[in-house]
């Protein structure tokens, strides 16, 4: 397979099908609402499971993730088999999912925060520093109870950890760096709301009281 042709589709079908945001479908198809109408308006997990409850939040959680583990593992599997260049391939592919699920085609551009897009990546990437920036995350979520901030520091940590256990190439970083920044920047209403405490703590069973 032609290595520039292999990019392009990698880019095009995890941008594409990246950008089926479960939260919505299932928003509408369960509860007859629009997730983005809801709650704080974002159509991901944290906000369906406040709006919702846990019953259906955690296939969002589930569904999210996979799409980004299953066209990571196929591409960066190409890539690898190839090219030689595993982990380049899943940290391209994981940006434009990242892209796809932050930027829909399918809904104006208006996504999500590519949180558990990004998780899925890193343990993508190399299953060591998925664990190690999950434990920090986990740490940091159950510690002080806001999943944005934690999501943050996962997202910041990341390629440090990618940096200290050793990446193929400075290219698997840089993508991994790109994606950090750019969930981080699709967090900036919740940086605002952290700063003047207004931020809603995350909670594992209990649902927002109206």
């Amino acid at each position: 397979m032609n290595e520039v042709w292999l990019y392009i589709t990698a880019a095009v079908c995890a941008f594409l099908f990246s950008g089926i945001n479960p939260a919505i479908i299932l928003s509408k198809l369960i509860y007859h609402r629009d997730i983005r109408e809801e709650g704080s308006g974002n159509p991901g997990f944290t906000n369906f499971k406040r709006v919702f409850g846990g019953k259906y939040a955690w296939f969002v959680f589930a569904l999210d993730i996979l799409k980004s583990v299953v066209f990571c593992a196929v591409f960066g599997t190409l890539f690898g088999r190839f090219y030689g260049h595993y982990q380049l391939g899943v940290a391209f592919t994981g940006f434009f999912a990242m892209l796809g699920h932050c930027f829909p085609v399918w809904y104006h551009l208006k996504g999500g925060k590519g949180f558990l897009v990004y998780v899925g990546m890193i343990w993508m990437i190399d299953w060591r520093v998925g664990l190690a920036a999950t434990a920090i995350f986990l740490l940091v979520l159950f510690t002080i109870k806001y999943m944005s901030l934690a999501s943050m520091i996962l997202a910041a940590v990341s390629p440090v950890i990618l940096l200290i256990a050793g990446a193929d190439s400075n290219m698997v970083i840089f993508l991994c760096a790109l994606s950090s920044v750019l969930m981080i920047f699709r967090h900036r209403a919740n940086i605002v709301r952290l700063i003047n405490h207004t931020e809603s703590r995350f909670s594992v069973s209990s649902r927002k009281k109206e």
